[in-house]
């Protein structure tokens, strides 16, 4: 498979919440980032797909815009969700960049709008605060939480700190 049919391999299994799928895309080494999740190294990114994937109780996911060489490359694709603390309806547009090692995923970076998306998943509360590092940090610390509990649950990603 060449590394443009493994963005499509991704966000294909993506749409479907095949979280194994996104995970077979992935290189043993991986590390993701985004403004939500900073750095996540390994088992860590694959356990948050699988959390994202299984809690969602809507997803649709599109893409587009794929680009890719042997190294690097890219693509835009965005999420519509009801955010599950408050059930807010959630449009994010996320522009995605890739690098890629022994066929896989090895540095997968998200890059959207995080005040953006609090004014979306908060309401007037996000749109007020959600450019402030409280707010940002807020929502940092407890998506993190969230991925140490689900861990916790699936032992098979080892432990996240």
């Amino acid at each position: 498979m060449n590394e443009k049919d493994l963005i499509v391999s991704f966000y294909s299994a993506f749409q479907k919440r095949d979280w194994k799928g996104m995970q077979d895309c992935y290189h043993d080494q991986v590390v993701f980032s985004d403004p939500v999740f900073p750095h996540l190294a390994g088992s860590q990114a694959k356990a948050m797909w699988h959390m994202l994937t299984t809690s969602a109780r809507e997803l649709d996911i599109t893409f587009s815009r794929v680009a890719a060489d042997s190294t690097a490359g890219s693509c835009d694709w965005e999420a519509r969700y009801p955010f599950s603390r408050t059930g807010r309806r959630v449009h994010n547009k996320i522009h995605a960049s890739f690098e890629f090692r022994d066929g896989r995923i090895i540095r997968h970076t998200d890059s959207f709008d995080l005040t953006r998306w609090a004014g979306m998943a908060f309401g007037l509360s996000g749109k007020l605060l959600g450019w402030t590092p409280w707010m940002q940090n807020k929502i940092r610390s407890t998506a993190a939480a969230s991925l140490a509990r689900f861990v916790e649950t699936h032992p098979e990603y080892g432990s996240v700190k």
